[in-house]
């Protein structure tokens, strides 16, 4: 984004003036000379070889003449108006660090200058510092110097001090003194800002930009680049980040274009906080939450937060579709969280009743009801789950009413009007069918860790799963029993 377009226009300038009429042009005329009273602190020469130098147009040129001047009146009372000159001159060359020079050697006059003349001078080091870094032959150069940035950075916060100083000049009214106050502090904090991002002085960074939107809360520019700065601190302030781009999104001055990028540019943000494993329907809707709530407020409610890669594998750890189905159900932040966490994960071995079995060309729907004891396999009537298998066209032969294992990922779920999970990519454990038989038992299945308990547990044929347990051949083949004799 092109940072602060219209502070550019002020830092070309070489601005030593508000609306006080004290231009470049009005403090380059000094007074004559009144060598008759002892009033003046300059002689006629002195001031005949000043105006031969503001005379001048060609900025070498002038820049010669003024040099000639200092070398010899180097004590001149005139210099408060030569110094300006030069600032001029250099910046028809755009040679940027003369400039600062200049205005640093105005500056340093100290009390022998006005208020006014001083926020000048602190004012045209800031302004030649934003010209300089936003001028594609020497900015990128320029960029990298943190001492120049940290220079700019304390001319800004001077020029800001000593405009507290100034008073309302006759003939201006209030209205008007009142919104160049607001248009130079705006402009010298976007300086400040900027130079504290070159110097590395994030939290710095932070101060400049909140003092400019406190002025302009709506600004596109000044709430996306506080986003930026807000990252950059160690440790980085994610929420905090998050919500000021995401006022820059929502900005009033912010075109289509503008918003659609900055948009896609806070959503990975986002996805990279959350370590880019949470589903894209849920990223989608936090995006979404989170423009709805900066749109509308300033400042981040500190009950606000987004959950980042460490709590969703907190959340992980674990983890069982038991223990999802629970959290869930019972709703609120927990079941926010465990469901960020949950969706889009591949939940191996979960046992399930099928109820019903919609065959297909891409995929085998089985509707499936999940259980976790012999009474709920029993009376388990409807699904709550829908498991599309993929790859697996052999899956449509399970038998309604028993209970498989499947491997798959949890991709949605509908808390209303009746709690359902649907599961995608998913693949039938052959050898877990369980053909329940009235004298076979299901003894909580789905207990502890989502899979098969280690007790005695009747299984498929084929199964060697528990030890000690009854054990089944592939079916038609005959099954024999192991361990424990049949109750």
């Amino acid at each position: 984004m092109n940072a602060t377009q219209r502070l550019t226009g002020l830092a070309i300038l070489g601005v030593l003036c508000l609306i006080l009429g004290n231009g470049p042009s009005a403090i380059a005329q000094a007074p004559a000379a009144a060598q008759d009273t002892g009033a003046a602190k300059y002689t006629m020469a002195e001031y005949n070889a000043y105006q031969a130098c503001a005379a001048e147009k060609v900025p070498a040129t002038q820049i010669k003449c003024l040099d000639d001047f200092v070398s010899k009146y180097p004590n001149s009372t005139l210099l408060n108006y030569v110094y300006p000159l030069y600032y001029q001159a250099y910046g028809a060359q755009k040679n940027y660090l003369k400039m600062i020079e200049s205005a640093d050697k105005l500056a340093a006059l100290g009390e022998k200058i006005d208020a006014l003349t001083r926020f000048n001078a602190y004012y045209s080091h800031a302004t030649a510092y934003y010209a300089m870094v936003s001028d594609p032959a020497v900015g990128p150069n320029a960029s990298k110097d943190v001492a120049l940035a940290k220079a700019a950075q304390a001319a800004a916060a001077s020029a800001l001090k000593t405009f507290e100083e100034l008073k309302k000049p006759d003939g201006v009214t209030d209205e008007a003194w009142a919104k160049q106050k607001t248009v130079s502090q705006l402009t010298l904090n976007g300086i400040a800002a900027q130079a504290a991002m070159n110097a590395k002085d994030c939290a710095g960074a932070v101060a400049s930009y909140k003092a400019a939107l406190a002025l302009n809360p709506d600004d596109l520019t000044f709430n996306y680049r506080l986003g930026q700065a807000y990252l950059c601190m160690n440790p980085p302030q994610q929420m905090e980040a998050f919500w000021s781009i995401a006022r820059a999104i929502t900005a009033k001055g912010a075109t289509q274009a503008q918003s659609a990028k900055v948009k896609d540019y806070l959503r990975k943000l986002i996805v990279n906080y959350q370590g880019g494993t949470v589903c894209d329907s849920l990223t989608d809707a936090e995006l979404n939450e989170l423009l709805q709530l900066a749109g509308s407020s300033a400042e981040r409610p500190a009950s606000y937060s987004i959950p980042s890669a460490a709590d969703l594998s907190a959340a992980q750890k674990d983890m069982t579709i038991l223990t999802v189905i629970t959290d869930l159900k019972a709703g609120g932040d927990k079941g926010k969280l465990t469901w960020l966490a949950a969706c889009g994960l591949e939940f191996p071995e979960v046992l399930a009743k099928v109820i019903d079995v919609v065959p297909g060309t891409d995929a085998v729907v089985l509707k499936m009801a999940f259980v976790t004891s012999d009474a709920e396999f029993e009376a388990a009537k409807t699904p709550n789950m829908e498991v599309r298998v993929v790859g697996q066209p052999e899956a449509a032969r399970v038998e309604k009413d028993t209970a498989v294992h499947f491997t798959g990922t949890l991709t949605a779920y509908d808390p209303d009007p009746a709690f359902f999970l649907h599961w995608d990519k998913a693949k039938v454990k052959e050898e877990a069918v369980l053909l329940l038989r009235a004298n076979r038992r299901l003894i909580s299945a789905n207990a502890g860790d989502g899979r098969w308990s280690r007790a005695c547990t009747h299984r498929s044929c084929g199964s060697t799963y528990c030890d000690e347990c009854q054990e089944f051949r592939p079916r038609e083949t005959g099954c024999r029993w192991r361990g424990p004799e049949r109750a």
